[in-house]
């Protein structure tokens, strides 16, 4: 399949180039020069006008919102027919709103964020939660099973970035009672490498342990999903919640530690970073 993929950012370019090494002919625009191992367009109407799917990965619904919805955007130049799956984690409301207008110029809409972080990305095993209708998520099924392990339609257009939401209020939370943890362990002087085995191994057992705890103990914080990023996707699941008079007095808070991790300069490290924000709560003045 002619795949155009708008977004070579952390995840964007090894999902790119995983589908460029499954044989498909991929043609990716970025607003910066990134190398890349298939063909680099030199324009959105370049990149889309040809092709038969067409991937978004932005970090934002404004940025999702200009690059589809846009005067030169994907819809102004993508075939009618052509299969459009934004991947971004964006508001649900955004992505109701650009099937429709996929819709009106006959291009087929998915919204379908991911989980599983950059390394996730680089492996193909990324979750992969699609709203949008059931032939359509069928026809993306080919790219899909290249990109992720888990692949699931989970509902009508904006169910997918609904689940991303919930994803990320499960992730955010958790991040913080780990961090929580940690500190409390490290206040009464044990040793935090056993510790966290044998938590792992228990009923408190969880992904973040097993994939975060290791560099939160070291205090290496290298990016494999930005804390500025987590911060979006949190105003995301303070808003959403709003709207439909949701209740979620944990990921109120989480969103506030969040955001304060943020203002202390630690946008750009990975979410687990949070760590650095429960430590500082629990020293003395």
């Amino acid at each position: 399949m002619r795949i155009a993929f708008i977004g070579l950012g952390l995840m964007g370019l090894p999902m790119a180039t995983n589908l460029v090494r499954a044989g498909h002919d991929v043609w990716a625009y970025n607003r910066s020069e990134r190398s890349f191992e298939g063909t680099v367009a030199g324009s959105i109407a370049e990149a889309v006008t040809e092709a038969d799917v067409i991937i978004t990965m932005l970090p934002d619904s404004p940025d999702v919102e200009a690059v589809v919805l846009g005067d030169n955007g994907v819809l102004a130049s993508a075939g009618r027919g052509a299969l459009l799956i934004d991947m971004s984690s964006i508001a649900p409301a955004t992505a109701r709103a650009v099937a429709t207008a996929a819709a009106e110029v006959g291009v087929r809409a998915l919204d379908a964020p991911v989980s599983g972080g950059e390394q996730g990305a680089i492996d193909g095993a990324l979750s992969i939660m699609a709203g949008g209708s059931t032939d359509d998520f069928e026809a993306a099924r080919i790219v899909f099973e290249v990109l992720g392990s888990t692949v699931v339609h989970v509902g009508p257009a904006g169910s997918g970035q609904t689940v991303k939401a919930a994803n990320q209020l499960i992730v955010a939370g958790t991040i913080g009672l780990v961090a929580e943890a940690l500190t409390f362990l490290a206040a009464h002087s044990v040793d935090l490498e056993p510790a966290v085995e044998v938590l792992a191994g228990g009923l408190a057992g969880n992904r973040i342990l097993d994939r975060k705890a290791a560099g939160m103990i070291a205090h290496t914080f290298t990016p494999g999903f930005r804390i500025d990023l987590h911060h979006k996707d949190l105003g995301i699941v303070i808003d959403s919640a709003r709207e439909s008079g949701t209740a979620i007095p944990l990921g109120a808070v989480t969103a506030q530690l969040m955001a304060a991790a943020r203002a202390q300069g630690h946008g750009s490290l990975d979410h687990s970073a949070l760590l650095l924000v429960i430590e500082s709560l629990s020293r003395p003045a």
